[in-house]
């Protein structure tokens, strides 16, 4: 059962800061209200593989590479404003993290590069370049974001991650967005007349947890990454969600009973202090207006505190007049004492904001299959309940991901995908969901 946080959040202000490409105004805060639910552990311990969310095993091996020289990670498509999937003259597009083939795939996150891809169909994808121009990006690399068409101007969203200029790797995260030209003909499809990057969106410390704050915990991590663009078709409200962690220090967070669940459950399962590190959430921000300049920060619409560390790639899909809330998680991401597969996770509600119980009972969505517990990853649902995602890790024979970069090149290259995995078609039928059948790479439409 997930329940409402029972204590009023109040309405803060986030003062205007000097940011790389001068003075911006950051968001402003809403003023609160009930709107954050917990994903608990109680519903994590209800969590059972089954044949209606378990994907079949998958050959990583003999998957074709959509993307020749380099690997390919997170994946989304080009949306238009309504939220489908975008056609221009003809041609669809998607993007996705690369890097190239030649580096180790645990270091692929450190130099990753946004690149674009083109097709007719949206099944045969050809690879089109970076972008954005080189050295006009915010971050030392570019993560997992979102783009937007409006006419024929581009909106684009990305986690602008660590400190351009900075010598050594940093792990800071911004959202930052840019705006260009997308240009088309019969030989595929092109980018230009970018405007200057701005950053969008920081984590203020209150709702959402600052790199500082996260460095003064011990263990758990930090995201304020992967910036997703919705439209609420009910009132045409348009919000960005992203991935977060709740705010504050670990060691200053007190442990309530809503984290765990019902009071009979915490009574038979005890929670170990060690999972307070577990902080992660789903936050959202209101673009008032539809004016980029103006963006209303908003507190989280789930909180995972006990219970997981990283709800990736948050992003919403409504059918039958509900809102299908949907985030990836990884294996080792949950809180000590309870477990969980890779996999896609999801909540329903009737409103955007506010209400969210998880699908299945548990929030499992999709996971794999125990004999190849790493095979896919960082799930994607279009309008239509195609699920994208990218091929992992195969074939380890009980290796955990953790181990993989201990092994030799040859092991790691030969046993990473870095590639698009079949896609996935699920059905959604109020608050229980079922995968329907598995479709060739690169299917989005």
């Amino acid at each position: 059962m997930i329940r409402k946080n029972k204590k009023a959040l109040t309405a803060i202000a986030l003062a205007t800061s000097i940011i790389a490409s001068g003075i911006a105004a950051l968001p402003a805060f809403a003023q609160a209200g009930d709107q954050t639910v917990n994903w608990t552990r109680e519903d994590v311990s209800k969590i059972e593989l089954n044949q209606d969310n378990t994907l079949p095993t998958i050959d990583i091996s003999k998957l074709d590479k959509l993307a020749p020289g380099y690997h390919m990670w997170d994946t989304w498509p080009l949306m238009d404003r309504d939220g489908n999937i975008a056609s221009y003259k003809g041609w669809k597009v998607i993007f996705a993290l690369s890097a190239p083939n030649d580096v180790l795939p645990g270091k692929v996150h450190d130099i990753a590069t946004i690149r674009y891809f083109y097709s007719k169909n949206g099944k045969d994808w050809t690879l089109g370049g970076e972008l954005f121009p080189k050295g006009t990006a915010f971050g030392q690399r570019q993560w997992a974001g979102s783009a937007m068409l409006d006419g024929d101007q581009i909106h684009a969203f990305y986690t602008a991650t660590g400190r351009e200029g900075q010598a050594q790797l940093t792990y800071e995260q911004r959202i930052a967005t840019a705006t260009g030209k997308i240009v088309a003909d019969s030989n595929g499809v092109r980018f230009e007349n970018w405007d200057k990057h701005r950053i969008i969106l920081e984590p203020d410390g209150k709702y959402y947890q600052t790199v500082e704050q996260a460095k003064q915990g011990e263990g758990g991590g930090y995201a304020f990454r992967d910036p997703m663009w919705f439209k609420d078709p009910k009132n045409g409200k348009e919000y960005i969600l992203f991935e977060g962690n709740s705010g504050g220090i670990v060691s200053e967070r007190p442990f309530k009973q809503e984290y765990a669940g019902s009071a009979g459950y915490l009574q038979q399962h005890p929670v170990p202090a060690g999972a307070a590190h577990a902080n992660g959430n789903i936050g959202i921000a209101e673009v008032v207006g539809g004016d980029l300049n103006n963006i209303k920060m908003l507190p989280p619409l789930v909180e995972a505190n006990y219970v997981n560390e990283e709800l990736e790639r948050p992003h919403v899909v409504v059918k039958d007049k509900k809102y299908y809330l949907f985030t990836d998680s990884h294996i080792n991401k949950y809180a000590e004492g309870i477990t969980g597969p890779e996999g896609m996770y999801g909540f329903v509600s009737d409103t955007l904001i506010g209400g969210y119980k998880p699908l299945n009972g548990s929030g499992l969505v999709i996971a794999n299959p125990a004999d190849n517990p790493y095979q896919a990853y960082s799930w994607l649902v279009t309008p239509e309940l195609n699920v994208v995602g990218f091929a992992q890790f195969g074939d380890l024979n009980g290796m955990t991901v953790g181990e993989i970069g201990n092994q030799s090149p040859e092991f790691q290259f030969s046993h990473f995908g870095g590639t698009l995995a079949p896609t996935v078609k699920i059905s959604l039928n109020g608050d229980t969901t079922k995968i329907e059948k598995i479709l060739p790479q690169g299917w989005i439409k």
